[in-house]
């Protein structure tokens, strides 16, 4: 069966004048997305491939929120992620000209390729720009990781999540909770939970790290011997007394013996460099540039304690097996906390370096899986494609 863009269903071989198939536009723009992204890409090849029905005709569009190279091209380089199509070379800038200009000119594009899905991720100005423009057009939109919520509507990722999920018609779900999440919004039609794709891309690419990846000799690290650290979030990089709590922690807490690597965010680089916040004198406190995906594994992978306010890392951290303890008042995930593998310390100074004091000691054996068993690329194309059951409703594999 295929969707048309008049949201019919047709079975296969009637679909309106399109014999190729069904055509998808993915939307990228922040360094997460092309991760999540080239799994799913990956997934169409081999549905291609294996000669499936209905074939499927991605094609990539990235907004250029990111266009920092070791946050952006360095992915499509070094992972074999295929081009984009289309480059809007967006930016940076303040959300809602960020926003407008994306959704301007996603229109343009949606307008002369006539998708039959666009596909967001996430919780980025990129994805509710796509989402946004997908819906104006009529064009049915599919949200990878629907149903996250940390219930801070402070966040602007956090609106940009329960929007986008307003939008969408199918609504991928990494978790159980995620879907009573949106049951408890009363969204409970297109809902799917199909695990996890930063899992499926864990799994893909932690082979290749630790053949490949070279970054720890390259930094002089030894294997649980760091601690690692990111900070990137709007609520912490706009408020200088949270960005101070947490610096400052870091300066207390990293030495000889245990060094902090902060690859830094141009964002949080920039703020830093505008302010005047008393710290940085700790000289095994050692920001670095932004490393690529597979560096970015090779990093956490083998780092004694990770410290970070990313929703990604905090996953990352338990598919590792590194404690995490996450420089934020909330999470969206919170199966995290639950399992006991990561610990919330917000941006107070004190409380980071009590919650580190605690953390390092931990003994917390395997970690769980949470997060499917990595086949969530392939249930997404599954849905993508339309794969019902007698009662006309999605069936996953």
């Amino acid at each position: 069966m295929f969707l048309d863009k008049k949201g019919a269903w047709h079975l296969f071989g009637t679909f309106s004048g399109k014999d190729l198939g069904i055509k998808i536009v993915s939307v990228v723009g922040a360094r997460p997305q092309f991760v999540k992204a080239a799994m799913v890409s990956l997934a169409i090849a081999r549905h291609n491939e294996e000669g499936c029905a209905p074939g499927l005709d991605e094609i990539l569009l990235h907004t250029g929120q990111h266009y920092d190279r070791n946050m952006s091209q360095v992915f499509f380089d070094r992972m074999s992620i295929k081009e984009p199509r289309y480059n809007l070379g967006v930016g940076s800038g303040p959300h809602g000209a960020m926003t407008g200009a994306m959704l301007i000119k996603i229109e343009t594009v949606l307008t002369e390729e006539l998708p039959d899905w666009v596909l967001v991720y996430g919780d980025t100005n990129s994805t509710l720009a796509g989402a946004l423009a997908a819906a104006k057009l009529q064009i049915p939109v599919a949200h990878v990781e629907s149903g996250l919520r940390s219930y801070n509507r402070k966040m602007p990722e956090e609106l940009n999540r329960v929007l986008t999920d307003r939008l969408s018609r199918c609504l991928l779900c990494p978790t159980r909770a995620s879907v009573k999440n949106l049951e408890k919004e009363g969204i409970v039609q297109g809902v799917h939970e199909v695990g996890d794709v930063m899992y499926d891309a864990f799994l893909a690419f932690g082979q290749i790290a630790r053949e490949r990846s070279t970054i720890l000799s390259e930094l002089g690290l030894s294997e649980g011997a760091y601690c690692l650290a990111t900070v990137h979030r709007q609520e912490n990089t706009d408020d200088l007394r949270r960005l101070s709590g947490i610096f400052g922690a870091f300066d207390v807490l990293a030495g000889e013996d245990c060094p902090f690597i902060v690859p830094l965010h141009p964002r949080t680089r920039k703020t830093l460099k505008k302010s005047t916040l008393d710290f940085g004198k700790n000289p095994h406190v050692r920001i670095i540039d932004p490393v690529d995906y597979i560096d970015m594994i090779g990093l956490e992978t083998n780092a004694r304690v990770i410290l970070t306010d990313s929703g990604g890392i905090q996953k990352e951290a338990l598919f590792t097996g590194v404690p995490c303890i996450t420089l934020r008042d909330e999470t969206e995930w919170v199966e995290t906390v639950d399992a006991g593998w990561n610990r919330l310390a917000g941006a107070n100074q004190e409380t980071i370096v009590s919650t580190f004091e605690e953390v390092v000691s931990l003994d917390l054996g395997a970690p769980p899986r949470l997060y499917g068993g990595g086949e969530a690329s392939q249930r997404i194309v599954k849905c993508l494609c339309g794969d019902f059951d007698e009662n006309g409703d999605w069936k996953l594999g």
